[in-house]
């Protein structure tokens, strides 16, 4: 059984680094409470930046919570807490390799799709307290999915998880990153892949020059 772990919410927030002062809602604190799920956000939560984060296929981040342990071991930091890689849903029981894009969850009252993995920015980097993150998050195969909401509703920590639905696209998170990121160079797959209307330019742009090399 997949379950919440934690719900995380933040809001946009000036946060110093050495380029000066950035505006990021990156920090997410857990909460308790059960929250609505809204039309393009979760209750609580907002984006510094809506033209690269958040919108309809961006509307709710979730990671894996079993990737906590990895991610403390390779780093030696054992000071990590949930919401720490930006996510509002900690899950447990789902994973990138078994997660398809388009899967349909119920999670309380609400129904969430996956629409496609996440490509961070370079604030993941402020909120690690280091820039070269982002290319050792992108690259580790870990990326967790972000979920485009099609029923409004509550949920909170405890929830079940439940895949009410598979997505039609037959691919999962794990290969979308594959073939934009990782060792993957099956040539109709990727053609494929291009063609699934949620994925976002961070992911068609490494497939097509895949295909044009």
């Amino acid at each position: 059984m997949a379950e919440l772990v934690s719900v995380n919410v933040g809001l946009p927030r000036p946060v110093d680094t050495p380029r000066g002062p950035v505006m990021t809602a990156i920090f997410k604190s857990p909460t308790d409470r059960r929250l609505r799920v809204e039309s393009h956000n979760l209750e609580g939560d907002r984006q510094a930046d809506p033209s690269v984060h958040g919108g309809e296929n961006k509307a709710i981040y979730g990671y894996p919570v079993e990737h906590y342990p990895v991610w403390a071991d390779e780093l030696g930091r054992h000071d990590l807490q949930y919401g720490q890689f930006g996510e509002n849903l900690t899950t447990r029981g789902l994973f990138e390799h078994d997660v398809g894009i388009g899967d349909v969850f119920s999670i309380g009252s609400s129904v969430l799709a996956v629409s496609q993995p996440r490509a961070p920015c370079f604030k993941l980097g402020i909120r690690m307290g280091d820039p070269r993150f982002v290319k050792t998050f992108l690259q580790s195969g870990r990326p967790g999915f972000y979920f485009r909401i099609v029923e409004s509703g509550e949920l909170g920590v405890g929830d079940e998880v439940t895949r009410i639905d598979r997505g039609l696209t037959g691919m999962t998170v794990r290969e979308i990153w594959e073939l934009s990121y990782g060792g993957g160079s099956d040539r109709e797959r990727t053609k494929l892949a291009l063609e699934i209307p949620t994925l976002g330019d961070e992911w068609r742009k490494p497939m097509l020059a895949k295909l044009a090399g």
